[in-house]
């Protein structure tokens, strides 16, 4: 073991320095980060619009940078349990913004398959924004992981908000350099994720999820001998909690669909019914905010109440706003605002306490692989959500569309139903026999 490492390993009061500067680094990338990932939430469907002249495929950059972003998750996943958060999460950012620059080029040559080529790479800084947020779980406190996951989260409400808000500046500096003005959020992009992913390379030492693990297995060193070793693995792998885990990766894979095929259409569907882009960045900014500036409450509450109750209150919430999309007139701008501010509220409430419920059922020698995989699926999810999203609403309405995610939030309830009786029977048994 290193001695950079075995002092934080030996002394908690370390670990707690390294734990706050490790929530500051993750901060500050997050603002950066969530700029990142705006560009994409705001004018992607309508790059392929425009480009295309058909609402058909406008969900398609949208499930491409998410389908992106599932094989980042993978890379991120892989190279974190391997090298530590430092070399995963940098080199999530730093993809993301060679696909922003990708993008920018496409606009301005007018070539779709470039587009979708580097929709694909943009994936990688959404990725990399979703996993930072385990990063400040790795030396937290069981307590408090709730609050940290909020913790990372709620900072990338700044970059977030701003990114969407700066569509028409942007637009106007990207005309007057002689490219297309829906290019300009992407070149905010391409900077943003870039220059979080330098500041995670650079500042994050020594690495929290590399300290963690050495915890770990100091712990087990001092407590078997080396014989007792391949015990101790079998063991290990019976404290997974796969409920959990399954639990963890439902409720945020369900939320995820829901959020993204609404909010991915919501763009093409105020423009159908004469709001302005400046309208639509106003829209997507208060549904951005709705999605990470409630994290520092929802994280309490999670760690008050529990990751179910939480979970229940996420199906809920997105069921609502999926009834108010799809009956709201379209031409009012307050309904179309309740809408998508409830749908970034019931996403909020669904990832923390999936996050939670992920982080809780695995223990550090296998978490970062599992979040990687579990965000896979994520990614998956909301590619789906996004590619069928155009095609519902060109083959159908808007208001279909908004039904089914309506419907598809209510499945959660079931969902944290049989994991709530299953971890009562399992109390039950401990208890009884």
């Amino acid at each position: 073991m290193p001695a950079s490492i075995a002092e934080y390993v030996k002394s908690p009061e370390k670990q707690r320095q390294l734990h706050t500067k490790t929530m500051m680094i993750v901060i500050i990338s997050q603002i950066f980060g969530g700029a990142g990932l705006a560009a994409g939430i705001t004018v992607g469907a309508l790059i392929a619009q425009d480009m295309l002249g058909t609402d058909s495929y406008a969900g398609v950059p949208t499930g491409l940078f998410t389908l992106g972003s599932a094989g980042a998750a993978l890379l991120v996943g892989r190279l974190s349990q391997r090298w530590g958060r430092r070399a995963g999460l940098s080199t999530g950012f730093l993809a993301g913004g060679v696909g922003a620059i990708g993008v920018v080029l496409a606009a301005l040559f007018n070539s779709i398959l470039l587009l979708f080529l580097s929709m694909l790479v943009y994936g990688a800084g959404t990725a990399t924004n979703l996993q930072a947020r385990y990063a400040g779980t790795d030396l937290a406190l069981p307590t408090q992981r709730a609050k940290a996951i909020s913790m990372a989260m709620v900072f990338t409400t700044f970059g977030a908000v701003a990114g969407p808000n700066l569509v028409n500046l942007t637009g106007k500096l990207a005309t007057s350099i002689g490219f297309p003005p829906l290019s300009g959020p992407f070149m905010l992009a391409a900077v943003a994720y870039i220059v979080a992913g330098l500041i995670l390379l650079i500042f994050l030492r020594p690495d929290p999820f590399v300290v963690a693990k050495a915890i770990v297995e100091e712990q087990q060193s001092n407590a078997v001998s080396d014989s007792d070793q391949a015990e101790l693995s079998r063991v290990h792998e019976k404290t997974i909690n796969k409920k959990g885990i399954i639990l963890g990766a439902t409720v945020m894979v369900l939320t995820q669909i829901v959020m993204i095929a609404i909010m991915t259409m919501t763009p093409v569907h105020m423009q159908h019914h004469g709001h302005s882009l400046g309208k639509v960045g106003i829209v997507i900014g208060i549904h951005v905010a709705a999605m990470y500036l409630p994290s520092l409450i929802t994280g309490a509450l999670v760690d008050k109440l529990g990751y179910s109750i939480m979970s229940f209150a996420s199906g809920f919430t997105l069921l609502l706003a999926g009834l108010i999309a799809a009956y709201g007139p379209g031409d009012s701008m307050g309904v179309t605002i309740l809408a998508l501010a409830l749908l970034g509220l019931g996403w909020n409430f669904g990832l923390i306490s999936g996050t939670a419920a992920l982080v809780d059922a695995t223990p550090p020698q296998v978490r970062a692989k599992t979040q990687g995989t579990v965000d896979v699926l994520i990614a998956l999810g909301g590619a789906a959500g996004g590619t069928l999203s155009g095609m519902v609403v060109a083959h159908s309405s808007y208001m279909v569309l908004s039904l089914a995610g309506a419907f598809l939030a209510v499945l959660l309830i079931p969902v944290v139903v049989w994991y709530r009786k299953k971890a009562y029977e399992k109390f039950l048994k401990n208890h009884t026999g």
